[in-house]
């Protein structure tokens, strides 16, 4: 039977791993505030260990730092706040190539072809404030700078309060809060949208044009608030519910972010409600989870249009498992997901922005790891993304926005369907180097089968599925 893991005494239990560990190899923000090496909750960043996800459901609280503490005449805890704060910078420096040429739209009359060849210096360069807030109250919030918008935002962020009961001496319930901005930011498992494979992906590359609401459509647009249990670090269970919170956007009439209004786009009527449930079992160095999450969503198009009367509503249901072996050389991930789509568009319909009243979509993934000495290892990956044709929704190379003013269509349209099919599908495998745990060196290769609805001519154009192809050369480290 597995040992049950008290989260109170884990304190206790790190203070002593501190002394007799050696320094720690990667030191961003937790590992600063815990004094363990990043080894300890994570198999390769951003995949979480065990102790991780208790680490994390937990809110982010455990520390090993020196706090400023208050108390009041009850002893009540008032104040405990770390004499140093837990921040950390990551970087990203990248260099893209993709197999064939795009088109180069400078001059629709004749169109030349682009540079082949994108370097991120940075892609993207983030600042990270993670750890304990109070006591029983952490974050993990992230601001970022990505080259392909040239400004700064605010990135994935997950605010939680939480706090753990222990029962006959062996059974542990945690009980907790998360204000997050991005559906599944806060789960505890890799094998979920939000930290799911691929890990790291270029931002210059051609990609497809479906994807369902809660596979990172709604990142940082939203503010949601769950509620969840987990019991005996093995049974978890999560309900709540996200209202739209767009950045970077003004209302027309204040000049201020809000109250939302037509201008906006795919506004949330109400609350979009979140569910989850999973399961994981512990034996030895392996670990297995099975669970099922979803969401449902009730949006005005916006855009134009007043948010009132028909809406579009998309309903996900998704599945999901992960396995891992964690042992002292050898680390093994596998790891899938599949999202299920009904969508109920109405309001786009009567616009003529969807063909159909009623369409559908899946999004299936399903990857493998392997490390070894967390040094040396790689990952391949299937994904695949089917759903009903429609050609408003998914359109050809004559709606696109390269069209020439007389309205024909040129050869830039390959973000485009020539059948108004979402079907894509391919492989997406990466060889990593670690030499240290806080740096590491990819190579990654994506490539598609069918993109857009076909393998060959998929946008009516001459262009091929496999003509996407991405080479991505990555530089990643955090300090």
């Amino acid at each position: 039977m597995r040992l049950k893991i008290r989260f109170q005494l884990a304190m206790a239990v790190v203070a002593a791993g501190v002394l007799l560990a050696p320094a720690a190899q990667a030191v961003p923000s937790f590992a600063r505030q815990t004094g363990m090496a990043c080894a300890a909750c994570h198999t390769v960043f951003p995949e979480l260990t065990h102790f991780g996800r208790v680490f994390k459901a937990n809110g982010y609280v455990l520390d090993n730092l020196k706090q400023v503490r208050a108390v009041n005449s009850d002893r009540q805890q008032l104040l405990s706040l770390s004499q140093l704060p837990t921040f950390s910078i990551m970087t990203q420096i990248s260099y893209t190539t993709l197999n064939k040429r795009l088109p180069d739209a400078t001059n629709p009359a004749a169109p030349g072809l682009t540079q082949n060849g994108t370097a991120g210096f940075p892609q993207q360069l983030s600042l990270f404030y993670a750890g304990k807030i109070a006591p029983h109250f952490g974050v993990f919030s992230q601001i970022t700078y990505g080259n392909d918008s040239g400004t700064i935002g605010i990135d994935n962020t997950d605010l939680r309060f939480a706090k753990t009961m222990v029962f006959d001496g062996t059974h542990t319930l945690t009980y907790g809060m998360s204000l997050n901005n991005n559906p599944t930011v806060q789960d505890l498992w890799n094998s979920t949208p939000a930290w799911g494979f691929p890990y790291d992906a270029s931002n210059a590359v051609v990609s497809p044009l479906a994807a369902t609401q809660i596979d990172g459509t709604m990142a940082q647009s939203v503010a949601g608030l769950t509620g969840y249990l987990y019991f005996d670090e093995s049974l978890y269970v999560e309900f709540g519910g996200y209202r739209s919170a767009p950045q970077g956007a003004t209302n027309a009439l204040t000049g201020q972010a809000g109250p939302l209004d037509g201008t906006f786009s795919n506004v949330i009527e109400g609350f979009s409600p979140y569910w989850r449930v999973a399961y994981e079992y512990d034996w030895g160095p392996n670990a297995l989870e099975v669970g099922t999450y979803g969401e449902d969503f009730k949006l005005y198009p916006g855009s134009g249009q007043a948010l009132t009367g028909p809406d579009n509503r998309f309903a996900d249901v998704a599945e999901d498992f992960q396995y891992q072996y964690v042992g002292e050389h050898n680390i093994v991930s596998v790891a899938g997901t599949h999202i299920h789509e009904n969508m109920n568009l109405v309001a786009s319909y009567l616009t003529g922005a969807a063909a159909n009243r009623t369409d559908s979509l899946n999004t299936t993934r399903i990857w493998a790891n392997y490390y070894y000495q967390r040094r040396y290892g790689g990952q391949i990956g299937w994904f695949s993304t089917t759903g009903t044709s429609d050609t408003a929704l998914y359109p050809g190379p004559g709606a696109a926005p390269c069209a020439n003013s007389s309205g024909t269509s040129i050869a830039c349209g390959v973000v485009t369907s020539a059948n108004g099919s979402p079907d894509t599908d391919g492989i997406v495998g990466e060889i990593s180097y670690l030499p240290w745990l806080n740096v590491r060196l990819s190579l990654q290769y994506t490539h598609y089968n069918k993109f857009n609805g076909a393998s060959s001519n998929y946008d009516g154009l001459g262009r091929n599925a496999s003509d996407n192809d991405s080479m991505y050369f990555l530089l990643w480290y955090a300090f």
